[in-house]
Order: C-alpha cells, then structure tokens, then sequence
C-alpha cells in the first residue's frame, strides 16, 4: 500500500514537472512573441485590414538654362473601379470596353479584382475630356473618374530625343526624363483607411494622410532659341537634300554645356508609343558612329603642331596622290594642288599633306593623342544610348592604316565625340565633359539648391598650340573649303568632312556619303561650335557646299541672339573652286519699285503682286547668298497691320529684272 503512495507521488511529481515546463515555455513564447516579434506581428495584422490609396508625387520640370518651361506635367482623368461597390461587373465591364476601346475580359479582371480600388490600365489611364464626360454621365456603380496627370511637352518634337519621355506611371524611360528620374519623380503620398475581409470601410476608422514629396525642377544647358535655330536648320535641310538622316550639336566650347541637340527623323515625347522604336531609341549625336573623314584632321593637325612636327609656313608639294605601303591615297582634288605651304594644306584638306603629318607623329604617338581627346571612349554625357566608336589596335595599325587614320578614314567616332574634341582643340587645349544638367531648383521657392560644374576631364594640347589650331581653321573658312560657313564680323572657323559610308558587305558605297562640318565662333574666342552631318544627301555630297552653310546659319543666328559683338579684324574671304564668296542680300522692304528699277541694283528681280511698295522678299534682307542670286520682291500698299507691313499673297509673277 506504501509502495503504491509512493508510486502515485513520482507520478503527480513528474506531471508537476511537465506541467510546469509546458507553462514555462508558453510563458517564453509568449514573451518572445511579446517583446521580439510583437511590432512585426502588427504590422503584419494591419496589412490585413488597412488599405492605401496612392497619390502621384508631381514630377519636376525640364526647364532651358533661362528657366523657360520644355516639359511638365498636366491633370488628365483616369478611370478607376471600387469591386465592392459594383452591381454587374459583367455589365460595366462591356460599356467600358466599347468606351476605352479595350479588350472587354482584361476590363473585367481588373474591375474585378479583391483590392480596394482598382486602376484599369492601360486603357482607363490618361483618356480624353470627351471619354470621362461619357462615362461620368453613366453613373456606373464602383466606376469613378479620377484626376490624374501626364507629361507634357509644349514645343512638340522639339529636343525630343534629348529630353525622352515618361511611361503610364510618369516614369522616366529614355533621354534626360530616363537618367535624371529619382529626382524628377519625387516620392509617392499615401491616404491609409481601415477595411474590413470584404475591403468595406469599416465605421469610424480614422485616415492617415501621408503627402506626397514633389520631384525638384531641371534646369538643363539647352537654350530655348538656339534649339529652335537648330530645329529650323535641320527641317530646312532635310527638306531640300531628303537625306536619310541629319544631326546636329551646339557646345559651349569652355564649359562642354550643351546649348543644342537635335537629328532627324525625330518624334513627339508624348506619341512615342506610335513612333518606330529604330527612330526614338537612336539619339544619333550620341549613338550613330561613322566614319569622319576630313573633320578628324583636326585632331591630327593638333597632335603634330603640339608635338613640333610642322611649322604651317613649311612648303609641300601635292601631285594627287601619296603612295604608302604599295598603296596609292589620293587627294579629293583630281590633279593635286600643287606646290603649297601646310597652311593651304589645312585650307584645302589635302589627304596628301595630312598622311605625312601622320608618318612624322607615328603611330604611337597619334594614337595617344586621339585617345586624349577622348576617341574610343564614351564621353560621359548624360544620356542613355552613347556608343564609344572603334579604333584600331595599335599592334594592327601598319603604314596605311596610319595614314589613313590620319585624314579621318578607318576610324569610327560619334558626332559628340568630335564635338568635344574639336572644343579641345580650340578652347585653350582643355577636354571637357560633355553635360546637359545645369542644376536643381527647389519647384516651391524656385531657388537653385544644386548647381552642378562643368566637368574638366584633362589638358590635351597647350595654349600656344590651341591658338594655332584655331587660327588655321578661321582661314579654312575664309580661304578653303569651309568658305560657306563665313560669316561677315564673327570670324568663323572649321573643318568639313565627306566620308564615304561603308556598305553591309565592307566595302565602300559609291555616291554615298555622310558630309559634315564643324565649326567654331568667334575664333578669338570661342563661344560656339556647331557640328552638323548629313546622310547622303540628294545631289552635291562635299561637306563645304551642304553642310558649311547649315552650320554658318546656325552660328550667325546663335551669336546675334547671344549677343557676342562682331569683330574688325578678321581674315578677307575668298572665291574658291568649290565654295564661290557670297554676298549679303540688301534690304529692298519699304522701298518704292520704280526707286529700285532705276538704282544700279546688282541682283535679278522677280516681281510678284501689285502697288508701289515692297512689302516682303525672298531671300530676307543680309542672308548671304551668290553672286547673281535673283531676289523676289512681293508688292503691297505698304500699310502696316498690327505693327507688320501687308503682304499680297503669291500670285502672278508681274515681270523679270
């Protein structure tokens, strides 16, 4: 009997004991969940009943380097569905299919899917005025119209491959809008609510607002007008040559700021959706690698000047041709041009003369300095989408592939890439890096909170050397082939190029070239340069005859909006072969036609309209055209109108002068 007690007491002990071990570890889970997982746990039951309705931040601007507005945002409706409050989703999900012109079963999935509030996307998102006015009048159950925003792009097309452009969510995809997007986006706002398993508000629940933090405002080193001179140019020219396509850059050559980037073909930011992806995913300034030609003589030019390898008083003799390697190089000039110094071998970009600068440098040597100036590398300009070009491997370059080289042919660069060099080579002998942000402003105070600097990369060439470059090519435009780049006071100088394209089976095209020009002004000191290329343009391909001209409109137009006072003391132009002077066109508006047929006028007249006075002419007072040009004149009573003289519209041509 004994024994048994004995027996029951182990037992109730070790019960005791188990019972006692099981309480104690509930007691430290429960503490462990307590005190180590208790903030986790909450949150995680706060998920289950709270709901968040998401408010857009208001992305920055894109504003030019004056503050002038390229890109913001405008409200537009969107549509949104709340599924508890729906009464037929079947129903509403086939009206607003045959509205939004979407896919009815995609409507209904989203409509119907267990969240608070639903967007319907993309085909609610961002409508038209006319679309929220017809589905506001249906008064569907659990459909609302929302305010909602997109990007906006006043001028169109304009810089539209260097600003890009968002997506649905106003997010950057490509351009400046794509590398600049953390900043420009902001950060999202929240209104947070209590819901219950059926996603109903619950009663009494109390909304949380968190506000949305507005993106800062750009502002870029684009300049409104001399982008707009720049976007007139290449439409004008695409217009007369129908090339396959047309670039052009504009640099400040002492900062590496980007005052103007353009090519065609181009697109809207906001209808990119219905653009070809080949034309907005190639921003050619920075994508599309070729080939120079004659503009990469620059570089070579600059490297033998540093190096004292020519003095452009030395005497050279050009017979057409120079033989390298068993191979034959012909100059562009059937014949040669002859007994020369190295001053006329620049004005006259003669092949000849820059293959022996190249063998006196050595291929050491000039490969050094093209890789300083930046060649076979990006630039680091702040964009998506830049190629970095090809050179040859200095263990594979041979005698012709150095003289090659040395006249532009055999190596493939970028056009920014020559931008920056050409703005090396001409600013003193300072490479800078090519940038488009200019600062941040804060979008409340407008006040700059970050002004980003211009970025020096390295020193190239010396002064001494810059200065000679640069004096070299203010006579290529005055004396060579550059000749209709010249404009009258500022004391332009460049460079052209007509580089033959390579084929897809590697050879090289016939009558199809890239013609370019770069140019720089005042060449005392430089404020400008403009590079502009054409893709086998219709007619005449030599870069002095269609792309020289572009580029001299370009820079006169930029300087005289920039205000830069003209110069007295610049080289006297000079008929070439290729490049005849040209002339300015006078100022025939106000004048009476019988004073103008009596004058000794030296330009052929053509008439148009009836009256005494000129109201309008074609081409406008001081553009600089040839000699013999003849000039329309259009007639008029020359009363003004809103402070602008009438013209008559172009009728019938009235008689020849």
């Amino acid at each position: 009997m004994r024994g048994r007690r004995v027996v029951v007491r182990k037992r109730l002990f070790s019960l005791l004991l188990i019972a006692v071990f099981i309480l104690t570890a509930l007691m430290g889970r429960l503490a462990y969940v307590q005190l180590f997982q208790g903030t986790w746990l909450a949150e995680k039951a706060k998920d289950l009943w709270s709901r968040d309705i998401p408010f857009e931040a208001k992305r920055g601007k894109l504003l030019d380097r004056n503050r002038k507005e390229l890109a913001y945002n405008v409200s537009t409706p969107s549509v949104m569905a709340i599924p508890a409050q729906l009464k037929d989703p079947a129903k509403t999900a086939k009206i607003l299919a045959s509205i939004l012109q979407g896919p009815e079963e995609k409507i209904y999935e989203q409509i119907t899917k267990r969240e608070v509030i639903n967007r319907i996307t993309p085909w609610g998102r961002k409508i038209s005025e006319e679309k929220a006015r017809e589905i506001q009048g249906l008064r569907l159950p659990g459909i609302a119209v929302v305010e909602d925003s997109k990007r906006f792009y006043p001028y169109g097309s304009m810089a539209a491959h260097v600003l890009g452009f968002t997506g649905i969510d106003n997010q950057g995809l490509a351009g400046i809008e794509l590398i600049y997007d953390e900043k420009l986006r902001g950060t999202k706002g929240y209104v947070s609510f209590s819901t219950n398993a059926r996603g109903e508000k619950l009663p009494g629940g109390v909304d949380r607002y968190t506000p949305p933090r507005d993106g800062m405002d750009l502002v870029t080193t684009l300049d409104y007008q001399i982008q707009t001179i720049i976007e007139r140019e290449l439409d004008q020219a695409m217009a007369e040559y129908q090339p396959e396509n047309i670039l052009a850059i504009a640099m400040d050559p002492q900062t590496g700021e980007l005052l103007g980037m353009a090519s065609r073909p181009t697109f809207r930011p906001d209808q990119y959706r219905t653009t070809n992806p080949l034309i907005y995913n190639r921003n050619l300034p920075i994508w599309k690698t070729y080939e120079p030609g004659s503009t990469f003589k620059i570089i070579t030019l600059a490297a033998a000047l540093e190096e004292k390898k020519v003095s452009l008083n030395e005497s050279f003799s050009d017979p057409g041709y120079i033989m390298v390697g068993g191979a034959r190089l012909r100059c562009w000039k059937a014949g040669g041009h002859g007994h020369q110094n190295f001053r006329e071998v620049v004005e006259n970009s003669c092949n000849p003369g820059f293959v022996t600068l190249g063998q006196r440098l050595g291929k050491t040597t000039l490969f050094s300095y093209i890789r300083k100036f930046g060649f076979g590398q990006k630039t680091g300009i702040d964009l998506n989408g830049e190629a970095k070009g090809i050179l040859f491997k200095e263990s594979r370059v041979g005698p012709v592939e150095l003289a090659t080289t040395a006249f532009g042919q055999g190596v493939s660069v970028t056009p920014i890439q020559q931008v920056a060099a050409v703005s090396a080579a001409i600013n003193g002998g300072v490479l800078y890096e090519p940038h488009l942000a200019k600062g941040w402003v804060d979008p409340e105070t407008g006040e700059m909170v970050e002004e980003i600097k211009p970025k020096v990369k390295r020193r190239v060439i010396s002064k001494e050397t810059s200065y000679q470059v640069r004096n070299v090519l203010e006579s290529v435009v005055a004396r060579g082939t550059g000749r209709k780049a010249f404009v009258d006071g500022y004391r332009v100088g460049g460079k052209t190029g007509t580089a033959q394209k390579v084929g897809p089976d590697g050879r090289y095209m016939r009558n199809n070239h890239i013609v370019s020009f770069i140019g720089f002004a005042p060449a005392d000191d430089p404020r400008l340069v403009v590079y502009v290329a054409v893709d086998n343009p219709k007619g005449i391909q030599f870069g002095g005859v269609v792309a020289a001209p572009i580029v001299g409109d370009i820079i006169e137009d930029s300087l005289r909006y920039m205000k830069v006072p003209k110069r007295k003391n610049q080289i006297p132009p000079e008929d070439t072969p290729l490049t005849p002077a040209l002339v300015g066109t006078p100022n025939l508006t106000g004048q009476d036609i019988e004073r103008i047929r009596n004058s000794l006028f030296s330009f052929p007249l053509q008439v148009y309209g009836e009256g005494r006075i000129v109201v309008d002419q074609m081409p406008k007072p001081g553009q600089r055209v040839k000699k013999g040009t003849t000039i329309k004149i259009y007639l008029g009573d020359g009363e003004k109108k809103n402070g602008r003289t009438s013209a008559p519209k172009q009728g019938n041509r009235s008689n020849a002068l």
